[in-house]
């Protein structure tokens, strides 16, 4: 794709995606941490439904050291994999605590440093905790990559690397939020919405669906 058409293709979706945010529910950065640690493979709403009934009383990581692994099962227990992120939630508060002064770090590497805290976890708490142009490759922003053939590649890492080379400046803050919520709700990985797709023109998929 060219240097032309990949502005267009970001300016006509900036357009259509104003302030981009994640769907998660937080109430600050470090219940945008765990909630982002606990969305893996599982979806927003059902993070949100259980956050929801925990962050008015456990927003902090010496709440959550506190409540202990086994207590922090029960709470997530309706969240895929709950007793592995439990486990995560646990550490990465005593962590925290420990080597950060209970702070959530505005530096990747000290993140990923983090138990269950990786590449994506990591790029999304600084993009929406922190406001930094950081892109975050998830299935929808992979799935949009490659269909498009905006940023090709066989795992997301590849897919990452090419965005940050060719996303213009202007646009890289609010990049992978924007590609995720068009691969969320338009360019679906089963019925995609090509109908109403602000890029179709640059798009390059061949499968497109029109109905």
């Amino acid at each position: 794709m060219k240097s032309g058409e990949i502005n267009s293709l970001f300016k006509n979706l900036s357009k259509s995606i104003k302030n981009p945010k994640t769907d998660l529910t937080y109430k600050n950065k470090f219940t945008l941490l765990v909630s982002v640690v606990l969305s893996a493979q599982c979806t927003d709403v059902n993070v949100n439904n259980v956050t929801r009934n925990i962050y008015p009383k456990y927003n902090k990581p010496e709440h959550f050291v506190r409540l202990g692994r086994k207590r922090i099962e029960v709470l997530i227990k309706k969240i895929n994999f709950f007793r592995n992120k439990a486990k995560s939630v646990y550490l990465l508060s005593k962590q925290l605590i420990e080597q950060h002064n209970n702070k959530v770090p505005k530096n990747f590497e000290k993140l990923i440093s983090l138990p269950g805290v990786g590449t994506k976890t990591a790029s999304v708490v600084l993009n929406q905790g922190f406001g930094l142009p950081t892109i975050a490759v998830d299935t929808h922003v992979f799935r949009v990559g490659n269909r498009t053939g905006l940023a090709t590649g066989k795992n997301p890492d590849e897919v990452q690397k090419k965005l940050y080379k060719l996303v213009p400046k202007k646009y890289l803050k609010n990049a992978g939020h924007t590609l995720l919520l068009h691969g969320r709700y338009t360019c679906k990985a089963r019925t995609p919405s090509c109908k109403t797709c602000v890029i179709i023109k640059y798009c390059k998929y061949k499968n497109k669906e029109f109905k």
